[in-house]
C-alpha cells in the first residue's frame, strides 16, 4: 500500500472548529478522489463540539439546547474537544470498499497505541470502537444501593441517564467498574475514499459526554488515558506513537474490496 501522510492540524490554543476541519476533509477527500494526494490522515484537537451521526436519535441529543453539528459519518451522537486527539484518515480503498475491515484497523491501531502506554483494551462485540473492560458483573458496585438486577438502565425504556445524576452519568463509569469506551470511531466512504474516522480520549474533561448518551449507548460510559493508568497523559505524547501505529498498520494491510454474496437464483 502506498505511504500514509500525516498533517497536523492544530492542537490546543490552535484547536480547531469543526466545521473548518470538516471542509478541509471534504478538499482532501476530493484531492485524493483525484489522485492529486497520497493517503493523507489529518490530525487535531478540536474546540468543544457535539457532533451526530446518521443514526442518533432525538432522545439521545443534549436536553439543555446545546447545538449538534449533524454529519454525514455513520454511528450516533459525540463529543469532540480539548484533550480528545482526533484523527480522520482519508484513504483510497478498492471497490467495494470493505467498510468493516477499515474500521477493524483503525481498531488495530489505537490498541496498540493504548497498550504502548501500559493500558489493555478491546473490541467489544456489536459496538465499534476501543474500550477497557468493567469487573464482572457480580463484582462491580451497586448503583445506588440498587444491584444489577434493578438497574433502570437495564429495564426501563423510559430511564434518561441525563437526568439522573452523577451515579448514571457515561463520565463516572469507571467507579462503577463498567465497561468504558476510550475511542470511538465513525465513517464515511464516497466515491472509495474514506472520510472522518478516530477521537481517543487523551486527557478531556470527561463530563461534557454526561449531556448526551454517547454513541447511543446506555448501559456503559467513556474513559481517558489519564484516567485509566492514574497520571497525566498529554496529546503531544501520544501523537508520535498513534502516528506510528496508523503507519504500520495502515501502510501494511492487505487490502481486498468487499466480497459480494452471489444474488439467489
Amino acid at each position: 500500500m502506498a505511504e500514509l501522510g500525516f498533517v497536523r492540524m492544530g492542537f490546543g490554543t490552535e484547536a480547531v472548529e469543526y466545521t473548518v476541519a470538516w471542509e478541509e476533509q471534504r478538499r482532501v477527500h476530493a484531492a485524493r478522489f483525484a489522485d492529486e494526494i497520497e493517503d493523507t490522515c489529518l490530525l487535531l484537537e478540536h474546540l468543544p463540539v457535539y457532533t451526530a451521526g446518521r443514526r442518533t436519535a432525538e432522545n439521545e441529543r443534549p436536553l439543555d439546547g446545546t447545538p449538534v453539528v449533524d454529519v454525514d459519518r455513520g454511528g450516533k451522537i459525540t463529543w469532540h474537544g480539548p484533550g480528545q486527539l482526533v484523527g480522520y484518515p482519508i484513504m483510497k480503498l478498492p471497490r467495494p470498499v470493505d467498510v468493516v475491515a477499515h474500521v477493524r484497523r483503525l481498531e488495530d491501531a489505537l490498541i496498540r497505541t493504548a497498550a504502548e502506554f501500559g493500558l489493555e483494551t478491546t473490541r467489544v462485540e456489536g459496538r465499534s470502537g476501543v474500550w477497557v473492560l468493567g469487573d464482572p458483573v457480580e463484582e462491580r458496585p451497586k448503583i445506588g444501593g440498587l444491584s444489577l438486577d434493578f438497574d433502570p438502565r437495564l429495564h426501563d425504556e423510559e430511564f434518561d441517564p441525563r437526568l439522573n445524576g452523577p451515579e448514571y452519568a457515561p463520565s463516572n463509569a469507571g467507579q462503577r467498574r463498567e465497561d468504558r469506551k476510550l475511542a470511538a470511531i465513525g465513517i464515511r466512504v464516497a466515491k472509495g475514499v474514506t472520510m472522518h474516522g478516530f477521537a481517543i480520549n487523551v486527557n478531556p474533561d470527561n463530563t461534557w459526554f454526561d449531556r448526551i448518551v454517547p454513541c447511543g449507548i446506555r448501559d456503559a460510559g467513556v474513559t481517558s488515558l489519564s484516567y485509566e493508568l492514574g497520571r497525566e497523559i498529554t496529546i503531544a505524547e501520544v501523537l508520535p506513537v498513534i502516528e506510528r501505529h496508523l503507519k504500520d498498520v495502515l501502510e501494511q494491510a492487505e487490502l481486498r474490496p468487499r466480497e459480494i454474496e452471489p444474488a439467489a437464483g
